[in-house]
Formats: C-alpha cells, structure tokens, sequence
C-alpha cells in the first residue's frame, strides 16, 4: 500500500470533527491539541509528527465565562517602534471569528519546530458548513468538552411535564 502513497503516514492519519458551540476556547484547544500532537496514539513520540487532523465548527459560536469578553486581551508586535497593539477578545471575534481558537491552539502546542506544521492540520470553520472536501475525509466526531444547557423554549411540552418537581403549588396560589 505505500507504494501507491506519497507519503506512508497518511493511512495512520485521522479527521476528527470538534462542536465549539457554546464551549470555551481553552478547553477546545486542549482537546485538539492532544490529537494534533498525537498524544492519544500508543506510538507517539516527541521528534516524529504522528498528529491527526482536527475540524473545529461553529468558532462562532464560543463561549467565555464571566466579563472574558471584556476583560481578556490579545496583544501583538509588529517589531517598530509604536507597533505594540492590543485588542479586546469581544473586538478580535468580531473582526474574526476563527482567531480566538486558532491563538488559543497555537499556544497550547509545544513550542518546537513541529508547531507549525502542526497548525497546517488544523481546520477551523465558523459555521456548520463544512466545506465538501473535509466532510468526505471525516473519521468520527468527538464529544464536546463541556455540556450545553437547552434553553426552556427548546423543550417540548410533554419534556416539561416529565421534569421532577421540587414543590407544587397550592390551587389558591397566585403569581
């Protein structure tokens, strides 16, 4: 089989697919920093790029807790004098939705030579619409970090009726 292959580690290769709906940015890059580097594969070593591609979708839609929105801030350098600049994680998202993740990632990686072809497999999407190309490569899809609360709407009547009861009101009761 390696002979029809350009490269033989291809076949040892994986496509995961990561929801970041609702989820914080910090505990995304953690999941898909331990299958970029391979971590998770019994053959892994840290001078050999065993790594899987990961797709991260709905970057959009990530979550900070607290005032992070407001209060977290990424700065950069150009190198020349006055090129310092820092931006609020509220203002980075909206000029782009895939650079909180995309940095968050980054730095999570080791800082070696690897890390850059590291970040060429991975993928990031702002929204569900996974382009055709990657869809067709995807192996599985891995389960979220953090569980996301349905909003009362979501619910059906029936779901709601079937939901324990902490106390029952009485009949003269008003609200």
């Amino acid at each position: 089989i390696s002979m029809y292959l350009s490269d033989p580690q291809q076949l040892l290769c994986f496509w995961y697919l990561l929801d970041g709906k609702m989820q914080p940015p910090g505990k995304l890059a953690a999941m898909a920093s331990m299958k970029r580097q391979g971590l998770h594969k019994p053959m892994y070593h840290q001078l050999s790029d065993c790594g899987d591609h990961v797709v991260i979708m709905n970057t959009r839609h990530i979550a900070f807790s607290g005032k992070k929105w407001e209060q977290k801030v990424y700065s950069s350098h150009t190198g020349y004098p006055g090129g310092f600049k820092q931006v609020r994680a509220a203002q980075l998202h909206q000029k782009d939705p895939v650079a909180i993740v995309q940095l968050t990632i980054y730095g999570m990686l080791t800082k070696n030579l690897h890390r850059r072809s590291l970040m060429q497999r991975l993928h990031l999407v702002p929204v569900e619409d996974i382009p055709e190309d990657i869809l067709k490569n995807l192996v599985e899809e891995l389960p979220q970090p953090r569980k996301v609360l349905r909003h009362l709407g979501e619910c059906t009547h029936k779901k709601k009726e079937a939901f324990p009861r902490m106390w029952s009101p009485p009949e003269d009761y008003w609200l």
